[in-house]
């Protein structure tokens, strides 16, 4: 199941996207001139990914509405869509991602904004680290 969309930095999956990009051209055919979205190709590229059947920004409470249902169906702890957003920058530091990349990614004016909000990952990896030259050194006596 694919559920976040990450336009800025293409972090998306391609089917699941043209999908998106299918059922928005349905939309907008539908919708006529009440559409808001977007009207030329180039102003497509910039466009939302999610949008209503007018091609305006989802209500915060339907994209609440739909997380619910499926954080449900996956068996998974409740969860708000904030804390998406949380887990995909903890989990891209922890899996190597440089500050830069999470920062840019999440949108946020600097990387040292990035840094105070997940300092506390960046810590966790300074332990991890000495603990990995640690063991490579006692390996290196052994051998």
């Amino acid at each position: 199941m694919h559920i976040l969309y990450h336009t800025h930095s293409h972090f998306f999956d391609a089917v699941h996207l043209e999908e998106r990009r299918r059922k928005q051209i349905e939309d907008r055919l539908r919708a006529g001139a009440a559409w808001e979205a977007w009207s030329t190709p180039k102003e497509q590229e910039k466009a939302l990914v999610f949008t209503n059947a007018l091609g305006q920004h989802l209500h915060s409470q339907t994209v609440y509405n739909h997380l619910k249902k499926l954080v449900a169906q996956v068996g998974a702890p409740d969860a708000c869509v904030h804390d998406l957003r949380h887990t995909y920058a903890v989990l891209s530091l922890q899996n190597g991602d440089d500050v830069k990349t999470v920062q840019g990614n999440l949108g946020h004016a600097t990387a040292a904004f990035t840094l105070d909000v997940y300092g506390h990952v960046s810590e966790r990896m300074k332990e991890d680290s000495a603990t990995r030259m640690q063991d490579y050194i006692e390996k290196l006596k052994q051998g």
